[in-house]
């Protein structure tokens, strides 16, 4: 019974990610407000409480692979962020969506976290999943903080400087020389 578990979670995880694949390349609101470093905060929390980090036979190299997935998942969360694109709409939305650079960059560091994660294999290296996990979490949160640096970028001024002579009184009556 534990395998058809496995095969339902993993088809669940499956599609959860396919549809927020999809939805980031579809143009989405931009909120400003938000706190865009919760989500990655949760994720980092409970991949640092799982006891499988590091390798208790490969102490050294599972922290070089980790550091490698922790650098790939910096250069991701940038790459992702930099070539999202975001516009202000005419009644103030900010809106975003991911380009075909960003599906680039995604399939890079897929390609570099499988290659990490071969040469762990080939060393003998446990992996356990809060590694990933903690990979994720600095992604999303590089993404977030720039995207919500870039977003805060296109907001206009709030108040414009007042100009000479804005709050002087006017009379309505007229003078007569």
């Amino acid at each position: 019974m534990p395998g058809l578990v496995n095969a339902l979670l993993i088809a669940a995880v499956a599609a959860v990610a396919a549809v927020v694949i999809v939805r980031q390349f579809r143009a989405g609101r931009v909120d400003r407000h938000r706190r865009w470093w919760v989500l990655p905060g949760i994720l980092a929390v409970v991949a640092l409480r799982e006891p499988d980090l590091l390798d208790a036979r490969h102490h050294a190299a599972s922290a070089a692979i980790l550091a490698g997935e922790l650098l790939v998942g910096l250069a991701v969360g940038a790459g992702w962020a930099w070539t999202t694109r975001i516009w202000l709409e005419a009644d103030g939305l900010v809106r975003s969506r991911s380009t075909k650079a960003s599906a680039a960059v995604w399939a890079v560091g897929t390609g570099l976290r499988t290659g990490l994660f071969a040469c762990g294999v080939m060393v003998g290296i446990h992996q356990g999943g809060s590694a990933l996990l903690l990979a994720l979490a600095t992604t999303l949160l590089v993404r977030s903080g720039i995207l919500t640096w870039r977003v805060r970028s296109l907001e206009p001024a709030s108040v414009l400087a007042p100009a000479y002579g804005d709050g002087a009184s006017r009379s309505r009556w007229k003078e007569r020389v």
